[in-house]
């Protein structure tokens, strides 16, 4: 049975941050490959299955497992989609100013927190991993040991961070 390809479409999907550690993207490489080379023929032999027991009108199992196929085949394009645009985080450079990548420790009131700038797909702020696009990360992109940001809240008040050390 051939799948047919389809391209995403304009509406079709959210646009996903390119930003990745080399370790998520050989993860997704992993779940794509398992996907393309596991889930997918499974899939297909069981629709190729249901079908030959005839009437599709009230084949129901057949109707569900046209949809898992379906599933696994919008996964698949989402996947090979997200790798085509990712673009690695490269280790820390020289240049001693917080990038996507780095692993910042900043003060606040006294208090001493470690984050790690990572893409937005990889957050984790149960870990203290936070995007590139959240409000504290994007404030601190760019600055250097030292310096300090200030943050509004959306109740309007303003905290103000110290960079301690970046890595």
């Amino acid at each position: 049975m051939q799948i047919p390809y389809r391209k995403p479409g304009k509406f079709s999907q959210t646009k996903l941050d390119p930003f990745l550690t080399k370790d998520k993207f050989d993860e997704l490489k992993y779940k794509l490959e398992k996907l393309k080379n596991i889930s997918r023929p499974r899939a297909a032999e069981e629709v190729k299955r249901l079908a030959e027991l005839g009437d599709f009108s009230e084949n129901v199992e057949y109707q569900m497992a046209k949809g898992r196929l379906r599933g696994i085949n919008e996964k698949i394009l989402i996947l090979e989609n997200q790798l085509r645009q990712a673009v690695i985080i490269e280790p820390q450079s020289k240049n001693g100013a917080v990038q996507i990548g780095s692993t910042v420790t900043v003060t606040n009131g006294g208090k001493e927190k470690t984050y790690q700038i990572l893409g937005s797909s990889e957050t984790n702020p149960g870990k203290d991993i936070i995007s590139h696009n959240s409000p504290l990360g994007a404030a601190l992109i760019g600055h250097k040991v030292g310096e300090k940001i200030k943050i509004k809240l959306a109740d309007k008040k303003e905290v103000e961070y110290k960079i301690i050390e970046i890595k």
